[in-house]
Protein backbone atom coordinates (compact mmCIF):
# COMPACT_ATOMS: atom_id res chain seq x y z
CA UNK A 1 0.00 0.00 0.00
CA UNK A 2 1.14 3.51 -0.80
CA UNK A 3 0.69 6.26 1.77
CA UNK A 4 2.14 9.57 2.84
CA UNK A 5 2.13 13.19 1.71
CA UNK A 6 5.04 14.93 -0.02
CA UNK A 7 5.48 18.39 -1.53
CA UNK A 8 7.77 18.84 -4.54
CA UNK A 9 8.22 21.22 -7.45
CA UNK A 10 7.91 20.46 -11.14
CA UNK A 11 10.80 21.85 -13.17
CA UNK A 12 10.55 23.59 -16.55
CA UNK A 13 11.03 20.24 -18.36
CA UNK A 14 8.06 18.63 -16.57
CA UNK A 15 10.16 16.56 -14.16
CA UNK A 16 9.19 15.86 -10.57
CA UNK A 17 10.96 14.00 -7.78
CA UNK A 18 9.15 10.88 -6.58
CA UNK A 19 9.92 10.06 -2.94
CA UNK A 20 11.95 6.89 -2.33
CA UNK A 21 9.19 5.35 -0.17
CA UNK A 22 6.81 5.53 -3.12
CA UNK A 23 9.42 4.43 -5.69
CA UNK A 24 10.07 1.30 -3.62
CA UNK A 25 6.53 0.15 -4.34
CA UNK A 26 6.04 1.67 -7.80
CA UNK A 27 9.32 0.40 -9.24
CA UNK A 28 11.80 2.06 -11.60
CA UNK A 29 9.28 2.19 -14.45
CA UNK A 30 5.57 2.71 -13.87
CA UNK A 31 2.45 4.27 -15.39
CA UNK A 32 1.35 7.90 -15.06
CA UNK A 33 -2.27 8.36 -16.10
CA UNK A 34 -5.24 10.69 -16.08
CA UNK A 35 -7.88 8.53 -14.42
CA UNK A 36 -10.13 10.52 -12.06
CA UNK A 37 -10.32 13.71 -9.98
CA UNK A 38 -8.01 15.84 -12.16
CA UNK A 39 -4.83 14.46 -10.65
CA UNK A 40 -2.15 12.24 -12.15
CA UNK A 41 -2.36 8.66 -10.90
CA UNK A 42 0.83 6.62 -10.64
CA UNK A 43 0.45 2.84 -10.91
CA UNK A 44 3.03 0.09 -10.62
CA UNK A 45 3.05 -2.14 -13.68
CA UNK A 46 1.29 -4.88 -11.67
CA UNK A 47 -1.50 -2.55 -10.52
CA UNK A 48 -1.91 -1.13 -14.03
CA UNK A 49 -2.20 -4.69 -15.39
CA UNK A 50 -4.92 -5.42 -12.79
CA UNK A 51 -6.84 -2.33 -13.89
CA UNK A 52 -6.51 -3.30 -17.55
CA UNK A 53 -7.56 -6.89 -16.80
CA UNK A 54 -10.63 -5.62 -14.97
CA UNK A 55 -11.61 -3.67 -18.06
CA UNK A 56 -10.90 -6.65 -20.32
CA UNK A 57 -13.31 -8.73 -18.24
CA UNK A 58 -16.15 -6.25 -18.75
CA UNK A 59 -18.47 -6.40 -21.76
CA UNK A 60 -16.80 -4.62 -24.68
CA UNK A 61 -19.76 -2.29 -25.13
CA UNK A 62 -19.27 -0.99 -21.57
CA UNK A 63 -15.48 -0.93 -21.45
CA UNK A 64 -14.47 0.34 -24.89
CA UNK A 65 -14.76 4.09 -24.19
CA UNK A 66 -13.09 3.80 -20.82
CA UNK A 67 -10.31 1.64 -22.29
CA UNK A 68 -9.77 4.16 -25.07
CA UNK A 69 -9.68 7.06 -22.60
CA UNK A 70 -7.24 5.34 -20.23
CA UNK A 71 -4.91 4.14 -22.95
CA UNK A 72 -4.67 7.54 -24.62
CA UNK A 73 -4.08 9.32 -21.31
CA UNK A 74 -1.38 7.06 -19.89
CA UNK A 75 2.39 7.00 -20.27
CA UNK A 76 5.27 4.84 -19.13
CA UNK A 77 7.55 6.89 -16.91
CA UNK A 78 11.02 5.93 -15.82
CA UNK A 79 12.84 7.16 -12.74
CA UNK A 80 16.11 8.93 -13.57
CA UNK A 81 19.31 8.83 -11.51
CA UNK A 82 18.04 11.74 -9.38
CA UNK A 83 14.71 10.07 -8.52
CA UNK A 84 12.64 12.13 -10.95
CA UNK A 85 10.10 11.24 -13.60
CA UNK A 86 9.25 13.29 -16.67
CA UNK A 87 5.51 13.91 -16.99
CA UNK A 88 3.90 14.44 -20.41
CA UNK A 89 2.47 17.91 -21.05
CA UNK A 90 -1.08 16.62 -21.56
CA UNK A 91 -1.06 15.02 -18.09
CA UNK A 92 0.33 18.19 -16.48
CA UNK A 93 -2.46 20.19 -18.16
CA UNK A 94 -5.13 17.68 -17.08
CA UNK A 95 -4.05 18.00 -13.43
CA UNK A 96 -3.52 21.78 -13.60
CA UNK A 97 0.13 21.38 -12.58
CA UNK A 98 2.67 24.10 -13.23
CA UNK A 99 5.30 24.45 -10.50
CA UNK A 100 4.15 23.17 -7.10
CA UNK A 101 2.81 19.66 -6.65
CA UNK A 102 1.59 17.44 -3.87
CA UNK A 103 2.29 13.71 -4.15
CA UNK A 104 0.19 11.44 -1.96
CA UNK A 105 -0.07 7.72 -1.43
CA UNK A 106 -3.59 6.54 -2.21
CA UNK A 107 -3.69 2.82 -1.48
CA UNK A 108 -2.88 0.89 -4.65
CA UNK A 109 -1.54 4.01 -6.41
CA UNK A 110 0.09 7.37 -5.78
CA UNK A 111 -1.43 10.63 -6.98
CA UNK A 112 0.12 13.94 -8.03
CA UNK A 113 -2.11 16.92 -7.27
CA UNK A 114 -2.16 20.64 -7.75
CA UNK A 115 -1.96 21.58 -4.03
CA UNK A 116 -4.82 24.09 -4.23
CA UNK A 117 -7.10 21.61 -6.01
CA UNK A 118 -6.25 18.92 -3.44
CA UNK A 119 -7.06 21.28 -0.57
CA UNK A 120 -10.43 22.10 -2.14
CA UNK A 121 -11.14 18.39 -2.54
CA UNK A 122 -10.23 17.59 1.07
CA UNK A 123 -12.20 20.51 2.49
CA UNK A 124 -15.35 19.03 0.96
CA UNK A 125 -15.16 16.16 3.45
CA UNK A 126 -15.90 17.03 7.03
CA UNK A 127 -14.56 14.85 9.86
CA UNK A 128 -18.14 13.61 10.37
CA UNK A 129 -18.38 12.54 6.73
CA UNK A 130 -15.09 10.68 7.00
CA UNK A 131 -16.34 8.90 10.11
CA UNK A 132 -19.64 8.01 8.42
CA UNK A 133 -17.81 6.64 5.37
CA UNK A 134 -15.66 4.39 7.56
CA UNK A 135 -18.73 3.20 9.48
CA UNK A 136 -20.53 2.37 6.19
CA UNK A 137 -17.51 0.31 5.18
CA UNK A 138 -17.67 -1.58 8.47
CA UNK A 139 -14.62 -0.09 10.18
Amino acid sequence: MLYGRYEHNIDAKGRIFVPAKLREKLGDTFIAAAVIDHCISLYSMDEWDKLQQGLANMPFTKARKLQRYLSSNAADVQVDSQGRINLPKHLLAYAGLEKEALIIGAGNRAEIWNPERYQEEIEQMTPEEVENEFMELGF
